[in-house]
């Protein structure tokens, strides 16, 4: 994330930061190895890693608004109905709606919340639609008016990536929250052979990925689907070729985008993070007091949160 010029030193240049909660919860949760307990026997790891995490974010980047995306809805209808296998393997045996979580991290989620309300931290989500979803409509929002960084272990949404808006990934998968990667175009570019986030998303739909359960093109894997998109500029523009019978495509590459003809009419609706999801519009300006006191000491007082509470407080700056 990069200061804008031309700014007041002493006033701190706008800076948001969009968390994808879920993605660091769940890696806090696998991999914070602090599994002390509650006096009560609730499991605390994925809340203490978590606020950690966000002390620790807080602190390197320095943002001055901050949201925590939230998943109202995992798996939302319209992506089912476009491609019905859109991450049905992480369904619960016999639901049609439940994600399979552990339960030791299930009974976390809600105290997290307490949490980041309690602080102050605005935790925004929409229904019917995923975090990704919130991360893309506030990310429309806001970029060229602030620089944007993503925070996620999620390669979907490199997507966003824009140089000249100022959006960045932020992407904890490797290196973790401390270490996070910051991507950018030429990121992409030397990673995926693909200059924007735009080709990234196209190029991913060609490809496919079986962590969300799509399906991709039979016999086109990241480097031809990279290679694709670079040759025809977009995915409209390949599928605008094989449809005018370019030579150039021929054989089992032809016959298998023709055959994929029905995917890649849809795949863009489940791939493509909205941009208009109903986030409320509420400030979103880092907390400098907070919200509830009160609740935040009982939280801290049943669950033993006191010191990376305290981390995140200090990095915040906020006032008890």
């Amino acid at each position: 994330m990069t200061t804008p010029p031309d700014r007041d030193p002493d006033v701190a240049p706008p800076q948001l930061l969009l968390l994808d909660t879920a993605s660091l919860y769940f890696r806090a949760f696998f991999g914070v190895k602090d599994l002390r307990e509650a006096p009560d026997g609730t499991p605390t790891n994925a809340v203490r890693g978590l606020v950690d995490m966000i002390a620790t974010l807080v602190g390197r980047f320095s943002p001055t608004h901050l949201v925590c995306c939230w998943d109202n809805d995992w798996r939302p209808d319209f992506r089912v109905q476009a491609i019905p296998s859109y991450k049905s393997h992480r369904l619960v045996e016999g639901s049609e709606e439940k994600e399979e979580a552990p339960p030791e991290l299930e009974v976390q989620v809600p105290i997290i919340r307490r949490v980041l309300d309690a602080v102050g931290i605005p935790i925004l989500g929409a229904d019917g639609y995923e975090a990704d979803d919130v991360i893309g409509t506030l990310t429309a929002r806001h970029r060229g008016r602030m620089p944007v960084g993503v925070v996620t272990g999620d390669r979907d949404l490199f997507q966003l990536v824009d140089d000249e808006a100022g959006v960045t990934v932020i992407y904890t998968a490797k290196q973790g929250v401390r270490d996070a990667e910051e991507i950018h175009q030429a990121d992409l570019r030397s990673r995926y052979a693909v200059p924007t986030g735009r080709a990234y998303a196209e190029m991913s739909m060609l490809r496919g990925d079986t962590s969300d359960g799509l399906p991709g093109v039979k016999g086109i894997g990241e480097k031809t689907a990279a290679a694709l998109i670079e040759e025809y500029g977009t995915l409209e523009g390949l599928r605008a070729a094989v449809d005018s019978g370019d030579p150039a495509i021929k054989g089992a590459r032809r016959t298998n985008l023709e055959a994929g003809a029905a995917y890649l009419d849809v795949a863009p609706t489940v791939v493509l993070v909205a941009q208009d999801a109903p986030v409320a519009d509420v400030p979103l300006t880092l907390p400098r007091e907070l919200a509830d006191p009160g609740t935040l000491q009982q939280l801290i007082e049943t669950y033993d949160l006191g010191n990376p509470v305290g981390r995140l407080m200090s990095a915040l700056k906020v006032r008890p």
